[in-house]
């Protein structure tokens, strides 16, 4: 630990300042401080060191033997700290430059485009140069690889609870539907399905980690009465394009996000079926490592932008907007 006649940084610039202006006024000019302030800020550098290190007078202001020594030993630390400023700076343009993103399939399909596009939007009005995004697309338990591996800055996942071992906060909702093809049973009933009903029919579905698949089997298994299983999938596929075709071509019902098969709903490719007693919501959340907040710059943003288009996402469609308002941040670190 450094004693504490060693003086900070500003007094060493200052001192430095009063050498090569010869005046603590214009020493005072050049530190962006008055003369009042330059002078005080002296005088407690003289009394933290033991010695006076400027001589004033009305023709100006020199320094003593002892404040010559001391800022001779002053100037590679000032000129250290100087390139020291300039190698942080740097880092923080890096970081600005470039971020890499992992977003799960339905976030990268349907949100994160308009988040980007306003992301640079902002930066664009505020004079900033926009930052280059790299994204990766994969399930919500790639996502959460991808941030612990330290291959992603932020990530995006959709489910029904909140993460492990990774940082996290709520930036909007979703909500899953099931849906068939329009010559399905389900289709021309009319009726709502049950949880046991559906527990037992054999499913088109996401992969194993998928943040859909997840949150639809949380949501069924706690409708179900104690020992009742669930069917098999009766296909496993890796992408919502290829659940939705299969549901489409009449291969079995399934599970998607409402974002997901708006337009397949609209022009009557697949049929929406009501469920009973069945919470189907499910949060979207921006994950990231270490620090309580998103790391700051624009992945900060993007998380504050993302946050500002679900809200704007939910008014529009007449939907409860208190939980985008407010997003939660988990501060919980799993083992």
């Amino acid at each position: 630990m450094l004693s504490r006649r060693v003086p900070d940084l500003i007094a060493l610039q200052l001192l430095l300042a009063v050498r090569s202006e010869g005046s603590l006024a214009l020493a005072g000019t050049a530190m962006g401080m008055t003369q009042q302030a330059a002078s005080l800020r002296i005088k407690a550098m003289e009394t933290q060191i033991g010695v006076p290190l400027v001589v004033r007078s009305t023709h100006g202001s020199t320094l003593t033997p002892a404040g010559a020594l001391v800022a001779g030993w002053a100037t590679p630390v000032v000129a250290a700290a100087d390139r020291l400023d300039a190698g942080v700076a740097s880092l923080t343009n890096t970081r600005d430059a470039h971020l890499r993103i992992a977003a799960s399939l339905t976030v990268a399909e349907h949100l994160a485009p308009r988040w980007f596009l306003a992301l640079r939007d902002g930066q664009l009005r505020a004079g900033q140069q926009p930052t280059s995004l790299e994204m990766i697309t994969t399930n919500s338990e790639g996502v959460i690889r991808a941030v612990l591996e330290g291959t992603a800055d932020l990530g995006f996942v959709e489910g029904p609870g909140e993460p492990r071992k990774v940082r996290s906060v709520v930036v909007g909702h979703d909500h899953l539907v099931v849906v068939v093809a329009p010559g399905h049973r389900w289709a021309r009933s009319g009726r709502a399905i049950g949880p046991v009903e559906l527990a037992g029919t054999a499913l088109v579905s996401r992969e194993p980690g998928s943040g859909t698949r997840e949150a639809f089997t949380k949501a069924l298994r706690s409708r179900l009465p104690a020992g009742a299983e669930m069917s098999p999938p009766a296909i496993e596929l890796a992408s919502a394009a290829a659940v939705r075709a299969a549901i489409a071509t009449g291969t079995a019902p399934g599970a998607m996000s409402a974002l997901a098969v708006a337009d397949d709903l609209a022009l009557g490719r697949l049929v929406e079926v009501p469920v009973a007693e069945l919470d189907l919501r499910r949060e979207l959340r921006a994950v990231w490592l270490t620090s309580r907040q998103p790391p700051p710059g624009p992945a900060r943003d993007l998380v504050a932008v993302a946050a500002r288009s679900a809200t704007a996402l939910a008014d529009r469609r007449g939907l409860p907007t208190s939980a985008l308002r407010r997003p939660r941040t988990s501060a919980r670190l799993g083992s």
